[in-house]
């Protein structure tokens, strides 16, 4: 398809969105101020630079890390998210996982990550004059295999989460003070069972003991703004997460929460 084909399709149909009433090019400028955040795993498939060969291995997600000709290190991802900005219109920002830091090929486990890990993004950021956005990143590790992390009965492993998302809440707060704009810092939870179990109370008020940690410490909202997704990511959650999820803890639990603390 040519450039001129393009330009002639567009044409038609903004001719057709202008009989529903609709400005074609009003909408166009109007998108060219709203910040969209691209998420950085779209380029590898959820790989990541925590490992070498950024395997996916792991409880938490089906994504397979598979992707053929993904970026294989920060410097191509760099390269290929300069490339997509560069054909996209409007303005972006990018989103990053916690697996996404540069480790130097060190392996850093994810209540190890620090601001140092992932300041080669943020001078990226200020290279391209765009903000950050984060992710605590809860799934594709061994602490993970048996679906639950937050809202898990054994304390080791609920005690690794909150350390990795209390760093992650540090790590976004820095991203926003020097790029000047609130890094939305998104705790995507993927607890969760496909089978029935008996107990499902103890793992709510487990999550809500951790989230109470998690959210011990307070910062600026000027520096990030917080936001908390509760998903099976494909793993086909449906018994307990169901209950867990959305049925008490989205709909219920999670907004008394949010209600009490003010996220």
């Amino acid at each position: 398809m040519t450039n001129d084909s393009i330009s002639k399709h567009f044409e038609i149909a903004k001719e057709q969105y202008a009989g529903l009433g609709i400005d074609t090019d009003k909408a166009i400028k109007q998108l060219d101020s709203i910040n969209i955040s691209l998420h950085c795993w779209q380029t590898d498939d959820v790989g990541g630079f925590e490992t070498p060969d950024s395997i996916l291995e792991g409880g938490g997600i089906q994504a397979t890390g598979n992707y053929p000709g993904k970026a294989r290190s920060i410097e191509q991802l760099k390269q290929d998210i300069n490339k997509v900005m560069s054909l996209l219109p409007g303005k972006q920002r990018l989103n990053l996982h916690a697996i996404y830091g540069d480790f130097n090929r060190e392996k850093i486990d994810r209540n190890q990550i620090e601001v140092k890990h992932f300041q080669t993004w943020i001078d990226w950021a200020k290279e391209h004059k765009t903000g950050l956005d984060f992710n605590p990143t809860c799934f594709s590790h061994p602490f993970a295999n048996d679906g639950f992390t937050l809202s898990g009965k054994n304390e080791r492993i609920r005690q690794f989460w909150i350390e990795h998302i209390k760093r992650t809440r540090t790590i976004a707060a820095e991203m926003g003070r020097q790029l000047g704009t609130p890094a939305i810092n998104n705790i995507w939870i993927p607890d969760g069972s496909k089978d029935t179990p008996i107990d499902r109370h103890t793992h709510r008020l487990l999550l809500k003991q951790s989230l109470d940690e998690i959210f011990k410490e307070e910062f600026r909202v000027f520096l990030f703004i917080e936001s908390s997704l509760f998903e099976h990511c494909g793993n086909l959650l449906e018994s307990l997460f169901f209950c867990l999820a959305r049925k008490v803890v989205v709909s219920h639990s999670c907004l008394r929460f949010a209600g009490k603390c003010f996220k």
